[in-house]
């Protein structure tokens, strides 16, 4: 299983990225995109440089493939992906392509995660592939590797899935990549700065219409390697959320959330319920709700928002509330701040397709005694506890 990946660590870089190569990878880019990788809002050139980076490791591998048995398949991204793609929706399992060509794990819809590059070994055996541009975003990104690896291995039914880490700067020394390549199934491969890479094209070269679609006999769909092991989703996240209720009501104690059992480690987020007035009136006397530094009390929060949701990330079993704004179409996603209470964090809209789906399809359940329960079995609360209490 790890010949193919052992091959790309000693050849990848006898392929230099070339004019030729970079200039093909500009057909996976939209016009709009193509136009920001010289623009002088940095932001802008950032985003769009990281995509079209990650264009040309797909064209360089696509060329590597054809030396080497080992790689028995690529499968097609970006332009390479299907014209038509489907949408979103509850129920919907397995894997899938983005409107621009990413491919996307989904679980009842929601994306569980995204790959930047997938390839087939002469096994039959699953790689991802991980393409960066910078070592600012590391923060979670150990965390987000071993969950996809959990992912696809119960996917494909793989006791091992191979890691490729491919960055156009050095981040051999980041404490992140030091521990992910203690591991022999990780590798990474580096190639030239961008900045060099954009020094063998001219602004003029964007004009030209690249070839959408090119022809190559290992590219495959994400189709052509169904997940040997279909799962429903839904039905694991309802298993997961009763076994949490269960040891919370038995009183088993904090520790013994995380115990090991038979329910796949795929379910990375539980929505336990939305509250019914009289917990929403029990949460925020104990953990007020907070946005942008106004106190919301629960008069103001049955007016502004028509449902209130608890929800709870796993495995480090941090607390999450999620109001639904009456006059939008939206979710304002609560997390637990420092000084005993929730904040608000980020937006949930309907951009997030599957995800807002399951949101909305969430009715109220969850009662005061029993919210009161798991948020005081989660560790993030009872930091959030020992604070309020020092209160004067």
């Amino acid at each position: 299983m790890l010949q193919m990946i052992t091959w790309l660590d000693k050849n990848f870089s006898s392929l230099q990225p070339t004019r030729a190569i970079i200039m093909r990878a500009l057909r996976h880019l939209r016009p709009a995109d193509r136009k920001k990788l010289f623009s002088e809002d940095i932001p802008e050139m950032r985003t769009a440089e990281g995509r079209w980076f990650e264009a040309i490791v797909y064209e360089m591998i696509l060329d590597l493939s054809l030396q080497t048995d080992l790689v028995l398949s690529v499968v097609a991204r970006g332009a390479d992906g299907p014209a038509k793609v489907r949408r979103a929706q509850l129920g919907q399992n397995g894997l899938f392509y983005s409107n621009i060509g990413d491919v996307k794990v989904r679980g009842n819809g929601q994306d569980l995660a995204e790959v930047d590059l997938v390839l087939v070994d002469h096994t039959g055996a699953l790689t991802f592939g991980e393409i960066i541009t910078s070592p600012a975003d590391l923060k979670e990104f150990e965390a987000e590797i071993r969950y996809k690896k959990q992912l696809f291995g119960y996917l494909y039914g793989q006791p091992t899935v191979p890691f490729l880490l491919i960055s156009s700067v050095d981040i051999s020394r980041t404490a992140v990549v030091r521990r992910l390549l203690k591991e022999p199934d990780n590798i990474l491969l580096t190639t030239p700065t961008c900045e060099d890479l954009k020094a063998l094209i001219r602004q003029r070269d964007l004009k030209r219409s690249p070839t959408r679609r090119v022809k190559h006999e290992k590219l495959v769909s994400i189709k052509d390697i169904p997940p040997r092991r279909p799962f429903d989703y839904k039905k694991l996240h309802d298993e997961r959320l009763q076994s949490i209720i269960s040891t919370v009501t038995s009183k088993k104690g904090v520790g013994e959330l995380g115990t090991p059992d038979e329910i796949p480690p795929i379910v990375k987020k539980v929505l336990f319920g939305g509250l019914y007035p009289s917990a929403v009136r029990m949460l925020d006397a104990r953990y007020p709700i907070r946005i942008k530094g106004k106190t919301y009390d629960p008069d103001t929060i049955q007016k502004q928002f028509s449902k209130v949701i608890l929800a709870v990330n796993i495995p480090d079993y941090r607390p999450i509330i999620y109001l639904r704004t009456r006059n939008k179409k939206e979710y304002l996603k609560m997390v637990p701040n420092k000084t005993g209470g929730f904040k608000f964090e980020s937006r949930r809209t309907p951009h997030m397709a599957g995800f807002f789906l399951w949101l909305e399809s969430v009715q109220p359940s969850l009662g005061a005694e029993l919210t009161r329960e798991l948020l005081d079995a989660f560790p993030a609360v009872h930091v959030l506890e020992s604070v309020a209490e020092r209160k004067p």
